[in-house]
């Protein structure tokens, strides 16, 4: 997806970026959504889906100083049930000149709906391989996607194409819903050789250049892509580049990181883009092999705000190291697997997201890591409401799809906290499954298929984690009292409140800090599953405060943390005798204290009893050691302590 960065002259530090990393964000929402809009309102054509795209080449001639384009596409396509005609995606201000199949005109119409409709002349049977070859021209501004834009950068002409989701069409025949890749592309770019200052021409596509062939004053530059790929990433680009390039080894498969810059940012450019092959080797480390190995991966600068993830060569507005990072992650979230729906945006942007916060665990460190998961948290709790997934309702408002507070950030968030809940060796091993999996690599993908996956992996059932986080609404809040009853003994009651009803209580791996009295801290991580939950811990300090959540893994708001000394006040007038006991235990209690429920849990923390008011307690058939006794009563929790001879 399209992430519209402000556009940075050079390389800042982590501390700047994490100071404005929301406002920036917001400026990707604020642009994506503006760039969009207009897109949101052209859904798949159903009159497409009845063959599946094998193969596409571009011939296109473009002029960098001229609004236009004219040439030619063949598209091989597979019938998935018999057909007499084909429809084409191409806007309706496009002139179609003619329709070939196999050197014979065919007849077509082409209608206000953007549908060329192509009559075949016998009929073409279901899983029978055939092509044709469609002849056009036009201006593709003045279908209004946006999506083929020629302006300037410093009084030299650049034409540059972003697609992203419906707006390939306004500038090639195509296919372009979002269930059917291409298997490969040819494109070749014809344009003339030097802008009207004698400086070169360079063009930019997707996969790897194969060569470029000089026909008088024109140049036509071909470029081959052997990875499938949708119409929406599909990309050219023309203007006054100046070409460098960065080898990455890529345990002895080498190849290139090649940047197309304008001229005038060159030194900018050359000080920013190293940090590639970094950023490129930890996502290989951690992942997998970058996808497209074979070809290329690259930067060409662009006059959008910010930058389009179009296979094997992102388009940007800048060259900061968040970005980067961000259109990087792309290749593999959104371009190797594509989200199957609007509705399942996280995949590409969550991920996209949190693959930039691993940049900065790994190379600026922990601490840097936490402040940018700080700055998340509280951009996601900044509402009450929210879910990381779009009900059908939402994929109606462009806003809501692009929105960096849940499907980005909070979608990050979410993988964060399914890391902390795995466990580092398991989380990142689903993942590679998921990159692996052979029903959608370099295909589609939507949320239950990486559940299912992470669930394959983990040998885990998620469904309470993706309900409570992925699929319903807002954030906990998370209530902590706690008292030391021996020297060695701690009791924590956890309860919780949340922001949004759709969720009744958000189950969570929960981090605790004990820090004591001479300095000493111990941290311990606790599965809360139901509300005003006891949880009994040996710290063998005295402790003096505890931190909820420390280091800022969890999506919570309004934390608090109480030492009991009240409820210890009023527990003093509870008594347990004996104490030790044997086999039976006598409560003794004020007139005033009503007590509904008692609960006993064993050293280990698991409950042995639950019953409700009763002065006297069999504990004989309890085994010898420390028993903890919660008494639910009208005037609080009061814990109590029992040894059992």
């Amino acid at each position: 997806m399209k992430t519209c960065l402000l556009y940075v002259c050079c390389l800042v530090s982590f501390g700047l970026l994490a100071q404005d990393y929301h406002k920036t964000f917001t400026h990707i929402q604020k642009t994506e959504a503006k760039a969009a809009l207009s897109q949101m309102l052209f859904k798949a054509n159903s009159n497409t889906g009845n063959y599946d795209v094998k193969y596409h080449r571009l011939e296109v001639s473009v002029n960098p100083s001229v609004a236009q384009i004219s040439g030619s596409v063949t598209t091989y396509f597979e019938a998935t049930t018999n057909l007499n005609q084909i429809t084409v995606d191409l806007a309706s201000n496009m002139n179609v000149s003619q329709v070939t199949q196999r050197g014979s005109a065919l007849s077509f119409t082409h209608n206000a709906n953007d549908e060329l409709i192509i009559s075949l002349p016998t009929t073409q049977n279901q899983g029978v391989l055939d092509s044709i070859t469609i002849s056009y021209s036009g201006n593709p501004i003045t279908s209004g996607f946006g999506s083929f834009v020629q302006s300037q950068h410093e009084g030299n002409p650049i034409i540059w194409t972003l697609s992203e989701p419906y707006g390939a069409k306004a500038w090639w025949p195509c296919k372009q819903d979002l269930n059917d890749k291409a298997d490969s592309l040819d494109v070749y770019i014809t344009s003339p050789t030097f802008n009207p200052s004698n400086n070169a021409y360079v063009a930019v596509s997707n996969g790897l250049e194969q060569g470029q062939k000089i026909n008088g004053a024109n140049k036509t530059t071909h470029f081959k892509h052997r990875y499938p790929i949708p119409a929406y990433l599909v990309a050219i680009a023309v203007t006054n580049y100046e070409v460098y390039s960065h080898p990455v080894p890529n345990n002895g498969k080498p190849f290139n990181i090649v940047n197309y810059v304008y001229p005038e940012n060159l030194t900018v450019a050359q000080n920013s883009t190293p940090i590639t092959v970094d950023i490129m080797n930890l996502y290989t480390n951690l992942f997998e092999e970058y996808p497209f190995a074979n070809e290329k991966y690259g930067h060409a600068q662009f006059g959008y705000g910010g930058g389009m993830e179009h296979t094997t060569v992102s388009f940007m507005g800048g060259f900061d190291r968040n970005l980067i990072a961000h259109e990087l992650a792309h290749q593999w979230f959104g371009n190797k697997i594509t989200c199957g729906s609007w509705k399942d945006i996280w995949l590409n942007e969550g991920f996209a997201t949190y693959l930039s916060g691993l940049v900065i665990e790994n190379l600026d460190g922990p601490s840097a890591f936490k402040t940018w998961r700080q700055d998340l948290i509280s951009n996601i709790t900044a509402f009450t409401n929210g879910a990381v997934y779009l009900t059908d309702a939402d994929t109606s408002f462009v806003n809501r799809i692009f929105s960096a507070r849940l499907s980005y950030n909070k979608g990050a968030m979410v993988l964060h906290m399914l890391r902390q809940k795995l466990g580092d060796a398991t989380f990142f091993q689903g993942v590679k499954n998921y990159l692996s999996a052979p029903n959608l690599a370099y295909g589609y993908a939507k949320t239950q298929d990486f559940k299912a996956i992470m669930e394959t992996t983990s040998g885990e059932n998620l469904t309470e984690f993706f309900n409570d986080w992925i699929y319903q609404q807002g954030h906990p809040s998370y209530a902590v009292q706690w008292h030391q009853p021996t020297s060695n003994q701690v009791i924590i009651n956890v309860s919780q409140t949340q922001s949004d009803a759709s969720v009744s209580f958000f189950e969570a791996p929960v981090k605790i800090r004990f820090t004591g009295t001479l300095g000493e801290t111990q941290d311990e991580t606790f599965i809360i599953t139901e509300n005003n939950q006891d949880v009994i811990k040996e710290i063998n300090f005295a402790v003096a405060s505890i931190t909820f959540d420390p280091d800022a893994d969890l999506i919570s708001k309004n934390n608090t943390t109480t030492l009991s000394v009240d409820a210890l006040s009023s527990s003093s007038q509870i008594h347990l005798f004996p104490n030790p006991a044997k086999d039976e235990l006598t409560i003794i209690k004020p007139e005033h204290t009503q007590i509904s429920e008692i609960k006993i849990y064993n050293a280990l923390g698991q409950l042995v009893r639950q019953s409700g008011w009763t002065p006297q307690i069999n504990v004989a058939s309890f085994p010898s050691g420390l028993l903890f006794v919660k008494l639910f009563t009208n005037n609080g929790i009061f814990n109590k302590t029992v040894l059992k001879d």
